[in-house]
């Protein structure tokens, strides 16, 4: 198509790895974009997949500014259900909708480390965030023309594995691969103000503001902060699209996108 090829990572959360044909339309349009001839990596959530797990086990899970308290049995019931049944569901998805994918967690081939997150006010347990990252087994994947697929699982220097902010390990999977873009695909149409209205441009610096003013909170707090963190570092585009038109994705370098939200830098 004469089209200039460019490296995209998305990250999928939320009810499309819960819904079936939503899931299967996130695939269509990430092997789209593969076929287009772009370098595409996808890094996943499933947090509802997990709490569910949790409480079949009788497990309650508790949150901190949208971030799961993680104790070292939901920590293994975590790398359980999200390096297990939701990572291997997203590959099927992608292969089905005719593209090769190779599952991974962010200890596979040490491409990720992690430290454990500090919190002020309580102890957060197996979280962690991201302090070192190497592209080069997802660039080997790209190079046998398949997608890797990553859940935001990490290993410690300490040989334990901790549970990542799967919006975090998007971004530093978008920094460490130096990517064109880094598109969150979510449940909400976008950010939205104090109106309720979708927000199309924000600024990064207005952020602070939002959050001071309780416009934004819960999960979308790590989400922005992700958001910040890339284009910090170097990803050139950074946009929160709505899943649910998940097929507008491929014309995403091409057209202007009327939904979502495209977060810039300050």
């Amino acid at each position: 198509r004469g089209r200039v090829a460019v490296k995209i990572v998305v990250k999928i959360g939320g009810a499309a790895l819960e819904d079936k044909s939503r899931l299967r339309k996130c695939a269509r349009a990430v092997v789209e974009l593969a076929q287009d001839g772009h370098q595409v990596a996808v890094v996943h959530g499933g947090g509802a997949a997990l709490t569910r797990t949790l409480k079949s086990l009788g497990k309650k899970s508790d949150f901190v500014n949208g971030l799961r308290i993680t104790d070292a049995e939901t920590r293994d019931v975590a790398l359980m259900v999200l390096s297990g049944i939701v990572n291997k569901s997203l590959v099927a998805a992608i292969v089905a909708a005719g593209s090769a994918a190779v599952g991974l967690c962010g200890a596979d081939g040490m491409a990720f480390r992690a430290r454990k997150k500090q919190n002020s006010n309580c102890d957060l347990g197996f979280v962690g965030e991201i302090c070192y990252a190497e592209p080069r087994w997802i660039e080997a994947i790209w190079a046998a023309k398949g997608i890797p697929v990553l859940s935001s699982i990490a290993l410690g220097s300490d040989g334990e594995y901790y549970n990542i902010n799967a919006d975090q390990m998007a971004s530093a999977c978008a920094v460490t691969c130096h990517a064109d873009s880094l598109i969150f695909l979510t449940d909400v149409e976008g950010v939205k103000d104090a109106e309720g209205a979708v927000i199309p441009w924000l600024n990064t610096r207005d952020v602070a503001a939002l959050v001071a003013a309780s416009v934004i909170g819960g999960g979308m707090l790590p989400k922005l902060e992700a958001c910040s963190e890339a284009l910090h570092r170097g990803v050139g585009r950074v946009r929160i699209l709505p899943a649910a038109q998940v097929e507008i994705l491929p014309q995403f370098y091409f057209t202007k996108l009327a939904c979502g939200t495209e977060v810039v830098g300050a």
